[in-house]
């Protein structure tokens, strides 16, 4: 398998119109989605709702974040360094599986999905801040160039 390069403007762009598709039925299912009981079981389904609701939703709006830093870095309105300094993904929250349980289907699959979304997105800084290349390779390539730099100095 060939090793990337570097992330490139397409793989950005489509991940942006997947996390713009996945914002909208996120704000679709959390805010049409009212709990009309008032039974005890309603009000931890309610709770339930808004944790997750709240979680899945920043999550989301993380993942949007970075993407559109990387959007703005390939239109030449960030630079490298302020790409790297300001754009790290912050760690998601996982959900809670006691919440899950309580939630319909379609909203847990949601979450997952979500969930997936930024597990992706992680890899991919996480591969690029490294420039997609294994710290131990990195270094050991340092120290050939240091050994030889001293060997002829």
């Amino acid at each position: 398998m060939a090793k990337p390069t570097d992330i490139n403007e397409p793989i950005v762009e489509a991940l942006y119109c997947e996390a713009l598709v996945l914002a909208d039925e996120v704000r679709q299912v959390f805010d049409l989605t009212p709990v009309r009981d008032t039974s005890a079981e309603a009000d931890k389904v309610r709770l339930a709702l808004s944790v997750e609701g709240l979680r899945t939703t920043t999550r989301i709006m993380h993942v949007l974040a970075w993407l559109l830093n990387h959007r703005a870095y390939f239109n030449g309105e960030l630079s490298e360094f302020q790409l790297r300094r300001h754009s790290r993904l912050p760690p998601d929250r996982q959900s809670e599986p006691g919440n899950l349980e309580l939630l319909e289907e379609t909203t847990r699959s949601l979450i997952r999905e979500s969930e997936h979304l930024h597990a992706r997105i992680t890899r991919l800084d996480t591969a690029w801040r490294d420039r997609f290349e294994m710290r131990p390779a990195a270094i050991l390539r340092l120290r050939e160039r240091l050994d030889d730099a001293v060997q002829r100095g």
